[in-house]
């Protein structure tokens, strides 16, 4: 079983930060990792057989997640957080792929803002196709009420199939076996819950506190860029990042005077020709490794703040599939969406329930060597009349009486053939029976 290391990743403070090791750790730190490695080492000599183990290691995680403080914001289900490891921490980047027609990925991303706003972060909002005050105002209302949490689940038990109770007669030993749960089977939640069918009120925008860039707005009229550099509106962004950060007190290795929070940064779009950038044009462009230099400048930021970030990018529209390897590589979380619009899957019997499926393409490694491996690999969203949820992808069970299986018909030129030379044994039928 691998060594697994963890330390506490604190929403509100930053005494011990993701992928930063270096000087200017505390002197207690030190002292205290060389101290839990003896623990967890003489712990590993006392326990005995494998499961001993395997609860050992459980609790453990356990425990590292609780410590954790995630950040992101829950959609319904927590099914995102198990495959992220119970959360987006502090300093990470969390990367969208957008689904075709950019309508569930934006979704996600107005999901993250508003979580922002009623934990009291203070957001930061770039996009180069929508004002930022106008995405603010498109938020999903929370639900704060009890009355309205009640109303809230009975809307999603509804929609639940009454399934549990139907007993089998001819297969009954598969009555025994566990009933499939389409979410996470957990006591605690973290998170709000949002109605689609309502927008945010305006006295809860009004008293958050965000920062927002429209890059259309920055453009200057003469532009003196090198060649093989980053473009003038990646430059611009990371500027204004950078000032928030440092202006704001977010960032973390600096002691902060006032009371720490939270800066939720959220980039549309980016990645497509709005921003300037080519490399949805053509695939060979002049400015292939701008996109990647931005993200790398950026995860150096968000590393030595106290701040999270979401970026939505159409990688589908980029014609060179290296740059999306890099971008992979540069991200610590990339979450693909697949829409069923359009395509042949939207008619199909079996995914009728669903509205897309969602790929987990990479998971973070904080403070790891290797991945945290998900019991759960296949996921499927659906958009309801005032919820998105995200559950596991099943498949229902086939009812009907005739076979599923649709018999190819053989081609003429081979059913000829059948007929002449299994004529005798078929009976002169020029199709073959079983």
């Amino acid at each position: 079983m691998p060594f697994t290391f963890s330390g506490p990743l604190v929403p509100v403070s930053h005494e011990y930060h993701p992928d930063k090791q270096s000087a200017d750790v505390p002197a207690g730190t030190m002292e205290e990792c060389i101290q839990k490695f003896i623990e967890i080492d003489q712990a590993w000599k006392i326990l005995g057989n494998e499961e001993t183990k395997k609860e050992y290691d459980l609790q453990r995680h356990e425990d590292d997640l609780r410590n954790m403080g995630p950040v992101d914001a829950q959609v319904y289900l927590e099914e995102m957080c198990w495959n992220e490891g119970g959360g987006l921490a502090v300093g990470t980047v969390l990367l969208i792929e957008e689904d075709k027609y950019n309508i569930y990925s934006s979704l996600l991303f107005k999901y993250f803002l508003a979580e922002g706003v009623i934990n009291g972060h203070t957001l930061l909002v770039a996009s180069a196709k929508e004002d930022p005050a106008d995405i603010l105002q498109e938020l999903p209302a929370p639900l704060l009420d009890d009355n309205c949490k009640k109303d809230f689940d009975e809307d999603v038990g509804n929609h639940k199939t009454p399934e549990s109770n139907i007993k089998m007669k001819i297969a009954w030993r598969y009555q025994l076996l566990p009933k499939m749960e389409p979410g996470p089977v957990s006591s605690s939640r973290f998170g709000h819950y949002y109605d689609l069918s309502k927008r945010m009120p305006q006295e809860l925008i009004e008293t958050s506190k965000w920062h927002g860039f429209f890059f259309p707005e920055k453009l200057s009229p003469t532009l003196n860029i090198e060649p093989c550099s980053l473009t003038h509106g990646y430059i611009k962004l990371l500027q204004f990042i950078q000032n928030v950060i440092y202006e704001e007190g977010f960032d973390g290795s600096n002691p902060q005077k006032k009371q720490k929070n939270i800066l939720r940064i959220g980039i549309q779009n980016l990645g497509s020709p709005l921003w300037g950038d080519d490399i949805c044009c053509t695939e060979n462009c002049d400015n292939s490794h701008s996109l990647t230099k931005f993200l790398y400048v950026l995860r150096g930021l968000l590393r030595t703040s106290l701040s999270a970030c979401i970026i939505t990018m159409p990688t589908h529209l980029i014609q060179n599939k290296a740059i999306i390897a890099r971008v992979t590589n540069l991200s610590d979380t990339v979450v693909g969406l697949e829409s069923f619009i359009g395509s042949e899957r939207e008619t199909n019997p079996l995914y009728k329930d669903y509205h897309g499926l969602i790929h987990i393409r990479q998971i973070p490694r904080l403070n790891n060597l290797i991945y945290d491996v998900s019991d759960v690999k296949d996921l499927a969203f659906k958009l309801k009349r005032k919820l998105f949820t995200i559950e596991r992808l099943h498949l229902p069970p086939d009812l009907s009486d005739t076979v599923s299986r649709s018999s190819k018909q053989i081609p003429a030129a081979s059913s000829r053939l059948l007929g002449q030379e299994c004529g005798v044994m078929a009976g002169g039928r020029k199709h073959l029976d079983f």
